[in-house]
């Protein structure tokens, strides 16, 4: 999730060697060398100020950031605190009274680049910290708090303080679904039973809001954020005269299912059976240029391409009926895999003839060329704006540190789906990455800045006995932007979840005083900062 995005130098010199040898060679890493010479992610110190009226009304936001980049630059390593710049507001209505500023230094630790969310979970977990303590110092619920400065669905398109427009969304419907599904009352009605004096299992419950910039995307946008790639991505679809249909994409899919939601959409459109879809990706001599798989942008980007190539190839499948069948193009339509002429169905032509009748060229229409296919580079003109609100309910034991997740919930609009199940998946896997970075996972180095957490001996990722069972929930919000009303789905999960996960932590202990916490939630950090909240065990 980030560390392939780089080339590291011992790939460039077994290229040079094999070119050199005219032979094979392989470079061979032990875990500990593989952790130490990649990269890491986060890696920032956040300082974040609110101001807001008596009502709880956020007023202005100032953010101060150190930004460790680590002992030389890869490629986007400045850029994951320049992304997350711009959504320090979250999903909140605040006028344009926004400081922000970031200090990045070099540091003798391993360099960080983008790791799944590339600086929106950072900018998400500030602006969502924040919002629990202004939650606090005004004594206002946090969940009323949020309601009060939602962005509201009849604002979008919203424009922020930082000229950009986000297309749409729903936050408060989200948040409200979240919290039916949490049966937050539910909870803080237990939690009041539960968390007397004396208590040692705590109960809290936490939640985040969150929105993303994904499908980045247009060009113009990136160029003027100094990004040196485009934004665009292309596709060709071809229809076979076997009926068969190719779909050729710039995108690199390895594990997020493009093959299966590329078919999706190409079925859709013309009416072909997803079984006759071939996708056929990453592969350099065939393969449609583009700008890879990244950022939550395949599906809003790549996948709208396809959309437009299949819409290319009705164009042309529809002058070449309108010819063979005598009338004229727009008095013909084109449902489930045919045309044929309105109001007389009986003259009709099925996309699989139109194709063959392409491939032999001896009845179409004058300048018309062979075959049936049609190319697209797509340039989207503005990115896709997912949001959502997580919401968890955690139980602290007091006396060995330790959290135990009891119930997770994920309400996440991605616009419209093309496949439910891999959206699922990827929320799921996404909530699981938050979880490990508020509860487990660190990079720790000595004062002389050996890393010491490694291997996986040392360096704590979550087993599934430490995975709660997960909960999703949608809203459906279409993208106004492109003609699937999609969105992004692949980054949202990590998003959403470390700062739901540490604000429920926090929350369970507000009545021994803790207001705050550094990741990870080890049970030693726990139990320390109890100690420290109580001064001894005074409290």
């Amino acid at each position: 999730f980030g560390s392939k995005l780089d080339v590291y130098a011992e790939e460039l010199l077994c290229m040079a060697l094999a070119r050199k040898h005219s032979a094979p060679v392989r470079w061979v890493e032990e875990r500990t060398e593989n952790t130490q010479a990649t990269i890491q992610g986060r890696g920032q110190i956040q300082h974040v100020e609110l101001a807001a009226d008596e009502n709880g009304k956020i007023t202005a936001v100032r953010v101060r950031i150190i930004g460790d980049m680590g002992a030389y630059l890869q490629l986007v390593t400045p850029g994951v605190p320049l992304l997350g710049a711009f959504l320090y507001a979250g999903v909140y209505d605040i006028p344009k009274a926004y400081d922000f500023s970031c200090t990045s230094v070099f540091t003798n630790l391993t360099p960080t680049d983008a790791y799944r969310g590339a600086g929106r979970p950072e900018a998400t977990y500030a602006i969502e910290m924040a919002i629990e303590a202004l939650a606090r110092e005004m004594k206002i619920d946090s969940f009323e708090l949020r309601k009060r400065n939602y962005i509201k669905k009849e604002q979008f398109p919203y424009t922020a303080f930082s000229g950009l427009t986000y297309d749409s969304g729903d936050h408060l419907l989200a948040a409200e679904k979240a919290a039916t599904m949490t049966d937050l009352a539910g909870v803080r009605a237990q939690q009041k039973k539960q968390n007397v004096p004396g208590a040692t299992k705590l109960l809290g419950v936490g939640m985040s809001s969150y929105f993303e910039m994904c499908g980045l995307a247009p060009s113009r946008v990136l160029a003027s954020l100094n990004y040196s790639a485009g934004g665009w991505e292309a596709a060709t679809v071809r229809v076979l005269p076997t009926n068969k249909v190719q779909v050729i994409t710039g995108t690199s899919p390895h594990g997020q299912g493009h093959e299966t939601s590329w078919a999706m959409i190409a079925s859709e459109k013309l009416g072909v059976a997803p079984e006759d879809v071939d996708v056929l990706h990453s592969d350099t001599a065939i393969s449609a240029l583009g700008l890879d798989t990244y950022g939550s942008r395949s599906l809003p980007v790549g996948g709208v391409a396809i959309a437009l190539a299949c819409d290319k190839v009705i164009e042309k499948a529809k002058l070449i009926a309108a010819h063979q069948l005598e009338c004229a193009a727009e008095d013909l339509q084109f449902v489930g895999g045919t045309f044929s002429v309105k109001g007389s169905p009986d003259r009709a032509l099925p996309l699989a003839a139109i194709a063959f009748g392409a491939f032999t060229a001896h009845n179409l229409p004058e300048g018309c060329e062979p075959n049936l296919e049609a190319q697209v580079s797509y340039d989207p003109p503005n990115f896709s704006w997912p949001f959502g609100t997580h919401m968890c309910v955690v139980e602290v034991d007091t006396e060995t540190g330790a959290v135990k997740i009891l119930k997770y919930i994920a309400v996440d609009d991605c616009g419209n789906q093309i496949n439910p199940l891999i959206v699922e998946g990827q929320v799921h896997g996404g909530v699981v990455q938050g979880i490990a970075q508020a509860l487990f996972e660190e990079a720790v180095y000595d004062s002389d800045g050996n890393l010491k957490s490694s291997n996986l001996s040392e360096y704590l990722v979550p087993a599934a006995s430490d995975v709660p069972a997960i909960t999703t929930g949608h809203t459906i919000t279409p993208s106004p932007t492109n003609q699937l009303g999609v969105k992004g789905v692949g980054e949202a999960g990590t998003i959403g979840a470390a700062p739901t996960v540490m604000t429920a932590i926090i929350d369970a202990l507000s009545s021994l005083g803790v207001t705050s916490m550094a990741m990870p939630a080890s049970p030693q950090t726990v139990w320390k900062t109890i100690q420290e909240a109580t001064r001894g065990g005074k409290k």
